[in-house]
């Protein structure tokens, strides 16, 4: 049973006593070496907890195929130990495969406002809207789930509503920051919480899981504001029919023209 706590400074982090015997088990079943088919199993002891649950798009010689969705057979063979997914944003590549994935494994979903919107569409699509358990959360939020201590920190991403996760477990805690940038004016207007981030590095962290597309290009992405200030040059300069395509979902900028 999810319990809703109120977020609190991380403890120190302690030096663990030997009669602990669990191992904590981080198992990628997809996103890693890879853009797409996010989905990581966090376990200890008798329970699992699920970061996210993306889709990947076809190759080119995937000929017939639609989507790519995450192998999750551990999972289903775990099923009884897998107590909740919880989603960082709403991107496809991390929310895509939830409809697949609920048919087989119909566990409560946590996610911010935005990110369970666009769920919602989805599941609506496959007949599952009624029966999925969602439950919304905000930033800063922090839900407790077996043995885990899971709470969403404010993060800028390309989408709103966008959260980082610090999983607190018994061994120590991890830090799982899916996609992000440090957007000193973003959109939104909130930036990402680097004060809170700063707390869980000064008390010490067991494990940092980071993932930024193209993070091994020197330099640095510019603010989103840029994206809506080309939009309008663009667009106040042309008197041609402008088509515009974006990734997944951008819904943070909505042009003034």
């Amino acid at each position: 049973m999810a319990e809703k706590i109120k977020a609190e400074k991380p403890e120190k982090a302690k030096k663990q006593k030997s009669e602990k015997t669990e191992k904590l088990k981080i198992i990628p079943l997809g996103g890693l070496n890879e853009i797409g088919k996010n989905m990581t199993a966090i376990e200890y002891g008798s329970d699992i907890i699920v970061i996210d649950c993306g889709v990947a798009f076809p190759d080119e010689d995937m000929l017939g195929i639609d989507l790519v969705i995450p192998d999750t057979t551990y999972l289903e063979k775990n099923e009884k130990k897998v107590r909740a997914i919880f989603l960082t944003h709403g991107h496809e590549d991390h929310i895509g495969a939830l409809p697949y994935v609920l048919k087989k494994l119909n566990v409560p979903v946590y996610g911010t406002t935005l990110t369970l919107g666009l769920v919602e569409t989805k599941l609506a699509e496959h007949k599952l809207l009624q029966s999925a358990k969602l439950h919304r959360v905000s930033l800063g939020d922090t839900v407790r789930m077996g043995c885990f201590i899971v709470e969403f920190i404010r993060t800028n991403h390309s989408l709103a509503d966008s959260a980082a996760l610090a999983i607190n477990t018994p061994l120590g805690a991890l830090i799982f920051t899916s996609d992000f940038k440090i957007d000193p004016t973003p959109v939104a207007g909130e930036m990402t919480d680097l004060t809170r981030f700063g707390e869980y590095g000064n008390n010490g962290v067991l494990l940092l899981m980071q993932d930024s597309t193209n993070v091994e290009r020197p330099g640095y992405t510019v603010s989103e504001r840029k994206v809506g200030a080309t939009f309008d040059s663009i667009m106040k300069n042309s008197d041609k029919r402008i088509i515009i395509a974006t990734f997944a979902a951008n819904l943070r900028y909505r042009s003034k023209v």
